[in-house]
């Protein structure tokens, strides 16, 4: 486990980026976030801190620590998901705000809302699944560890995914409606592809199936609008979320 003595200075790396991301998003409208919103972002939030508390305390002498530690964070990682997967009533009540006030969302038009409906699902079972994976190799400390790592690379779209948004669309304001929302999507998974690889490649973790995962998982990201513009996708989520 030497090498990974410095790996919790590394994780600061990509909560800061997902700081950035979420902070005029989630800051800019604090007092009229929803409940579920708030819960979603501070779970969100200590699991990113714990992704680099955890990895100090593993390596530093603090396994004990480690260990009690772990059993909280594998709830707060349920509480991720679960939040996460609570929210997506949102995406729809935007989609059809964005049907019925077209002038106001401008380019975010129904289908956009649709489309992130779609990935999160994805994003959130992926999740789930790595977090799964940590557990079933908690004895194999590389493993179990790089599961883990993963998680942050497969839920980080979202939050990045809003700030890069926010800063194209103010960039390009005098276009206001003709914007194309989709390629600060791109950008941030460009972004959140190469610390992934970089990561891996640092740890010699670049065949692992958790990278295979996160990876694609962030490709799948892409595919928001065609997804979005899917009828029976549409039908699915209206179907999924609202019974």
């Amino acid at each position: 486990m030497e090498k990974y003595k410095s790996l919790h200075l590394w994780m600061i790396i990509p909560m800061s980026f997902m700081q950035f991301g979420i902070f005029r998003d989630y800051w800019g409208d604090f007092s009229d976030n929803a409940w579920s919103v708030h819960v979603h972002y501070w779970t969100g939030t200590a699991w990113y801190l714990y992704l680099i508390l955890q990895p100090y305390w593993a390596t530093h002498g603090q396994l004990a620590r480690h260990r009690t530690n772990g059993i909280i964070g594998m709830f707060l990682a349920g509480g991720v998901c679960i939040t996460a997967l609570s929210m997506m009533h949102r995406d729809l009540l935007n989609a059809q705000h964005a049907a019925e006030r077209a002038n106001d969302f401008g380019p975010f038009q129904p289908w956009f809302f649709m489309g992130v409906a779609a990935v999160e699902i994805v994003m959130m079972l992926a999740f789930g699944f790595a977090i799964i994976q940590s557990i079933i190799h908690r004895k194999k400390l590389e493993n179990h560890a790089w599961w883990l790592i993963s998680t942050v690379f497969i839920i980080m779209m979202p939050a990045l995914g809003r700030g890069v948004q926010n800063i194209y669309v103010g960039l390009h304001a005098d276009q206001w409606p003709n914007i194309n929302i989709m390629t600060p999507i791109y950008y941030a998974n460009i972004m959140i592809i190469a610390m992934l690889l970089l990561g891996a490649y640092k740890y010699n973790k670049l065949r692992h199936p958790a990278t295979y995962l996160a990876l694609l998982v962030n490709l799948f990201n892409c595919f928001v609008g065609v997804l979005g513009h899917s009828e029976q996708v549409q039908n699915f989520l209206k179907y999924l979320i609202k019974g």
